[in-house]
């Protein structure tokens, strides 16, 4: 299977929603770790990469064009 493709300013929609209702993220880190910032109340996350992939359902909006 093919590596899902994402980048740096990507919106993405994971499997599981924030706390705070929404499921709308925005990567803002990429290397190793991921971190991403929840749209709706701005907290931001970091993640081992292989988890972020493995949680990460599709991508909304895309930066890359």
């Amino acid at each position: 299977m093919e590596g899902k493709e994402f980048f740096l300013n990507d919106e993405v929609e994971m499997k599981k929603p924030h706390p705070c209702g929404t499921n709308r993220w925005k990567i803002i880190r990429m290397g190793a770790d991921i971190r991403i910032k929840c749209l709706g109340c701005q907290h931001s996350v970091l993640i081992p990469r292989r988890d972020f992939v493995k949680k990460m359902k599709k991508v909304l909006v895309s930066n890359q064009e």
